[in-house]
């Protein structure tokens, strides 16, 4: 484990006293845990299973785009122009850029070719709409938590040669520091904490869900969800999370929201616990009491067994029978968050 390790670096004794002022963390067993704190056992019993690795591997029709999804290659020049509307760029699964009150916030970027210390497993769909290099100056860098679909290690390398800061949940920053971040730009925070950049309030809010990187090390690290708040916009970011409680109590002290970016994607019956069923996630939204959903968490890598469209067919029919407004932008088209938006179905050319 290390600098050039995939599986990151686990938090050492000198974070414990951190932690252990955390309600999130079990001192006993050294690990974090959800309000629920048994949810996970439950969970692994009826998902770790031969048939279920079957399944997860067998071949099958529209698990991967039998085409290229259409992309847009943004205009920087306009994303970065000054405007009251939040503007967003989508790359596909969690990873999006955030133009707030002029300030650009990376949220859980992840450029690799795949979400694996096997690059050969969970390969992405395509090449980034944007690569590292094209990326305008990023001023903060957002992580919910560690796994690999939303923690890169390349990424993060890239911009250990930069200045930019990070904000990430408890001892997630053991893993930044090994690739080569200083401690000096890293803020991690507990649930319910908040910190403040560029008059910008990010609060650290619940999840349910887990970390772990290397199979044999799992909750060293917290995870969470975000709201982020200006003087003109407030917005949520749920990170990953089965459904629970904490959507309405976020929803109760944080919102209303102009806008949640809601993790849509990679659920089964199976694994519900750790990720929302698109049903759940509809219901997620309205105990936000947010006014305008984005589904992230699909659209470029295959970490379930659903069709790669079945995640944003779900939740656009219930956004019809439940009237969520919903967004659904083409890989990299830049959108301005207003009323005048109009969304396009363009997955239903490609199936």
């Amino acid at each position: 484990m290390g600098k050039n390790s995939q599986f990151g670096t686990l938090p050492g004794k000198k974070y414990f006293e951190l932690f252990s002022s955390s309600a999130q963390f079990d001192r006993e067993k050294k690990v974090f845990v959800n309000r629920r704190p048994n949810i996970l056992k439950e969970m692994r019993k009826k998902a770790m299973s031969i048939p279920t690795f079957i399944e997860f591997f067998r071949p099958r029709k529209n698990r991967f785009p039998n085409y290229p999804l259409p992309e847009i290659k943004p205009d920087l020049n306009k994303f970065l122009e000054k405007s009251d509307d939040l503007k967003v760029i989508w790359f596909g699964h969690s990873s999006f850029l955030l133009n707030i009150s002029g300030k650009i916030i990376l949220v859980d970027p992840v450029f690799s070719k795949s979400a694996s210390p096997i690059k050969f497993l969970m390969k992405r769909f395509q090449a980034p709409v944007l690569n590292l290099t094209e990326l305008p100056a990023i001023d903060l860098i957002l992580l919910s938590h560690d796994h690999y679909d939303h923690l890169d290690m390349d990424t993060i390398k890239y911009f250990a040669k930069t200045n930019v800061p990070f904000l990430c949940p408890l001892g997630v920053s053991s893993h930044l520091i090994g690739w080569g971040i200083n401690q000096s730009r890293i803020t991690e925070l507990d649930w319910w904490q908040e910190q403040n950049f560029f008059d910008i309030q990010f609060i650290s809010t619940p999840a349910q869900h887990f970390s772990g990187r290397d199979g044999l090390h799992d909750n060293a690290t917290l995870w969470c969800s975000w709201v982020i708040k200006s003087s003109q916009h407030n917005i949520y970011f749920s990170g990953d999370s089965g459904y629970d409680t904490h959507f309405k109590e976020i929803g109760e002290k944080f919102g209303p929201f102009d806008i949640a970016f809601m993790e849509t994607g990679q659920y089964n019956e199976l694994w519900r616990e750790v990720h929302m069923l698109p049903e759940e996630a509809a219901e997620a939204f309205f105990d936000l009491k947010a006014k305008k959903y984005f589904p992230i968490h699909w659209g470029m890598f295959r970490l379930s067994i659903h069709t790669w469209f079945e995640p944003v067919e779900k939740i656009h029919q219930y956004s019809l029978e439940r009237n969520i407004p919903l967004i659904t932008p083409k890989l990299g088209e830049i959108v301005e968050v207003n009323d005048a938006y109009k969304n396009k179905l363009w997955w239903k050319e490609l199936i």
